[in-house]
Parts: C-alpha cells; sequence; structure tokens
C-alpha cells in the first residue's frame, strides 16, 4: 500500500497574508504546518512510500519526511492524475494536505474498513463532528434524513485508476458546489437531492455505475478525516484549536 498527499493548492491574497505564504499546505498549524498532520497519518499506516504533489517550497519543507515530492501543475485536475500516478500501486491512500485534525488511528480505521472497496470514501456523523469540533465552520450536508460531513480521503484499488481518470475532472471542477455535485449524478438522483430524498446508498450504487467498479461510503468515521480547510475561517479555527491543544 502507498500514500499519496496532493498539496499543490494556492490561496487568495486575504488568506496568504494571514498565513504568511499563498502555499496552503504550508499554513502555519500549531507548532507545525498544515500539510504535518496528512503525513503523519500516512507514515503511522506503514506504508510502502509517501508521495507529495507540491511545489518547491513544499518539497524544501517536507525533506526526507516523505519518499518523493513530484512537482504540481497549475491545474488542479492534472494534479489529481499525477497522484494517482505517483506510483505503480495495488492499493492506495489519497488523502489532501489540508486535513488539520488527521491522525493515524482514524486514518487506519478508515483504510481498514474499506479493504475490499475499491474506491472507499470516508465520511462521518454530523453530530460526532459538531461535538468533537464545538462551533467550527460548518462542513455537514443534509442526505435524506442524515446529516454527515463528507472526507478528503480516499482508498483506491489499481481497478478504480483508469475510470477515476476518466472523470477527475468533472468531479475536481465541481467539487465546490453541492448542486453541480448533485447534478453529476444524473437527472434522477438530481431530482431526489433537490427533494430532500437522496441517500447515500443511491450514491453509491450510482458511482458503481459510473465507475464501473465497486464503490462505498465508510461511515461513521473519525471526524478529523472530513475536517479540511477551504477558506480563511476554517484555518482561522484550526490553527486556534491546534494552539489550544499543544
Amino acid at each position: 500500500m502507498y500514500a499519496v498527499i496532493t498539496a499543490g493548492g494556492r490561496v487568495g491574497p486575504d488568506f496568504a497574508a494571514a498565513i504568511g505564504t499563498d502555499v496552503k499546505a504550508l499554513a502555519p498549524l500549531g507548532a507545525g504546518r498544515l500539510i504535518d498532520p496528512a503525513i503523519r497519518a500516512a507514515r503511522a499506516l506503514d506504508v510502502e512510500a509517501i508521495a507529495v504533489i507540491g511545489g518547491a517550497e513544499v518539497r524544501s519543507y517536507c525533506g526526507d519526511r516523505v519518499d518523493i515530492v513530484i512537482d504540481a501543475a497549475e491545474d488542479g485536475v492534472e494534479n489529481i492524475r499525477r497522484a494517482l500516478h505517483a506510483f505503480p500501486f495495488e492499493r492506495l491512500v489519497y488523502l489532501t494536505s489540508d486535513l488539520p485534525f488527521i491522525d493515524g488511528n482514524g486514518l487506519r480505521d478508515f483504510v481498514t474498513r474499506g479493504t475490499g472497496t475499491a474506491v472507499a470514501m470516508a465520511l462521518a456523523n454530523a453530530d460526532a463532528y459538531d461535538a468533537t469540533y464545538p462551533a467550527a465552520p460548518s462542513h455537514a450536508v443534509s442526505l435524506g434524513r442524515e446529516r454527515l460531513a463528507n472526507g478528503s480521503v480516499f482508498a483506491l484499488d489499481r481497478a478504480a485508476l483508469a475510470p477515476l481518470e476518466r472523470v477527475a475532472g468533472q468531479f475536481f471542477r465541481a467539487r465546490k458546489s453541492l448542486l453541480r455535485l448533485a447534478m453529476l449524478l444524473g437527472p434522477v438522483l438530481c431530482l431526489r437531492f433537490a427533494m430532500k430524498r437522496l441517500t447515500i446508498a443511491a450514491i453509491e450504487a450510482r458511482a458503481r455505475s459510473v465507475l464501473g467498479v465497486d464503490a462505498r461510503a465508510i461511515r461513521d468515521c473519525n471526524p478529523g478525516l472530513c475536517y479540511d480547510v477551504d477558506d480563511l475561517a476554517d484555518w482561522t479555527y484550526a490553527h486556534s484549536f491546534a494552539l489550544a491543544d499543544a
């Protein structure tokens, strides 16, 4: 098993001014940097190797804590492709560098429970998320009668490589909009979403149909797999939390 961490994201001027860099992965987090928890969690899995997709600043910061740093492109879709081709893997753990609360135990639990699934995605219960990170910016979504927080961690089999490459651009461009994501599911599921009747089971079935491989959401994951830093408010909360916990 291998691990790859994407760290090519840049932030806007206001965010950059607050964190002292435009490289999101290098935002301060407690006494370290935002990418550190992802590296530690991946290393705790005892993977064969860790790759990071990032620029020169990320390469310099990571040093010998990772096995390879692959130059990031300006295009996020291309960075997904580079991540998927970082290793000749049979099993790959794919995670982003903006997960301030991820840890080895939570990641290991997810990977273990996702064994046997070609595409596994982490989900946390929203109530557990809210209890763990009180007063944090909301990362929850309502699907049917459930409130969930979706993760930025995936476990992938080799069989998923080609179909994931085929849809990588669509999902990357739609990832910040619930409406666009719903539309990618097809007209029937889009209608269910609009009527608040869309379920995880329906999404799993649609994903299996589109990808042609087994795809499954791993429920009740550690909330740390689901708190990602999208904006300045997310970072401010995470950094303050990390300083208080130090």
